[in-house]
């Protein structure tokens, strides 16, 4: 299904793209619930999006911004991951150094993976059929057989993993935050087959691919986006974006990349030709709203902040901020809104 979409979108690029347009917020809508927050990763069939929220992973609906339930006992909850074909979703959790692996209709966990330490993001590869959880202290991947949620194999990465992608033909990229590299992990075989620095742009994080141009789309820490050819294993294109990534999106359709960013911004760049890209638009979010899903079949953009207190005294430079304020988590949608002519 997800590949489905990856098609569908492709086929209608042109149309979409040829468009004048810009992007604003739509909607907002108070979710609530206490905690941080990670990744939003969306379930485009079922207008889900599903949210990691510290101990549990919020389930809410993408249209009224409902919470339709929540994958409970998860200790340092991340990333999580869809398998629609065996009915299974997997959540990290990342204090326990686990995988816990949830009914897709009911949310309720059906058990619990070993994974490594800092279990972090976690991406599916529908080619080889397996999930790939991303651990970032134990600079390792864990990868996992989706239907009986055994763990096949545990790859050294030699570095700290953060997010990745995988590119539709049965490799699986991965940033590493700590030597500012990409790795190109062999999905199947299961070993690294080659890494390239992402030079200027360090610690990469954030990460989005365009599979028909074969260009993968690392947001850094440095503020800026690097653009690689997985072909050719080299960085082609830098462009600026705002401080503290955390979230990356690429639309086929519009050629548009996304970087979703905490210092309140996210920034819209537009892809020219695979080796040209540039900044075309910096939409306003709120502080803190570092992470982003993309819905490609809607083209919706979701990111969530809230506000905070005050930061707990003697915190550490980087970690001033305090604890969420109950009751303020929001979800924000952003849509292209097409220009008055």
């Amino acid at each position: 299904m997800r590949y489905a979409a990856i098609a569908l979108t492709s086929a209608i690029a042109a149309p979409l793209s040829a468009q004048p347009a810009s992007y604003e917020i739509t909607h907002k809508y108070l979710v609530g619930g206490d905690g941080f927050w990670d990744y939003i990763v969306p379930d485009s069939a079922n207008h889900r999006l599903f949210i990691g929220r510290e101990n549990r992973v919020m389930v809410v609906d993408q249209n009224d911004g409902k919470v339709l339930g929540e994958v409970a006992g998860i200790h340092g909850a991340h990333g999580t991951a869809l398998v629609p074909e065996t009915g299974h979703g997997f959540a990290t959790s990342g204090n326990d150094e686990s995988v816990v692996m949830f009914d897709l209709k009911t949310f309720k966990e059906l058990s619990r993976i070993p994974a490594g330490e800092d279990a972090d993001a976690i991406i599916y590869d529908g080619v080889s059929g397996r999930v790939f959880s991303l651990n970032g202290d134990a600079h390792t991947a864990t990868v996992i057989e989706p239907q009986t949620g055994a763990v096949i194999t545990n790859i050294a990465l030699g570095g700290k993993p953060e997010y990745g992608a995988s590119a539709g033909d049965g490799k699986v990229y991965v940033n590493l935050t700590d030597t500012s590299e990409v790795v190109e992990i062999d999905a199947q075989a299961g070993t690294v087959t080659r890494r390239w620095s992402t030079a200027p742009c360090q610690q990469p994080v954030a990460a989005a691919i365009d599979t028909v141009h074969r260009r993968l789309f690392s947001g850094c820490r440095s503020g800026v986006l690097a653009v690689s050819s997985y072909e050719t294993g080299k960085v082609v294109a830098t462009v600026p974006i705002g401080m503290g990534v955390d979230g990356a999106g690429f639309d086929p359709a519009t050629g548009d990349v996304f970087a979703a960013n905490g210092e309140g911004t996210l920034t819209v760049i537009h892809e020219d030709d695979p080796d040209r890209y540039r900044v075309v638009q910096s939409v306003a979010t709120a502080p803190g709203a570092r992470n982003m899903g993309l819905d490609q079949l809607t083209h919706r953009i979701f990111v969530v902040s809230a506000e905070f207190g005050p930061p707990p005294e003697g915190a550490p430079a980087g970690r001033r901020r305090g604890p969420v304020l109950p009751g303020t988590f929001q979800l924000m949608v952003i849509e292209r809104v097409a220009a008055a002519r």
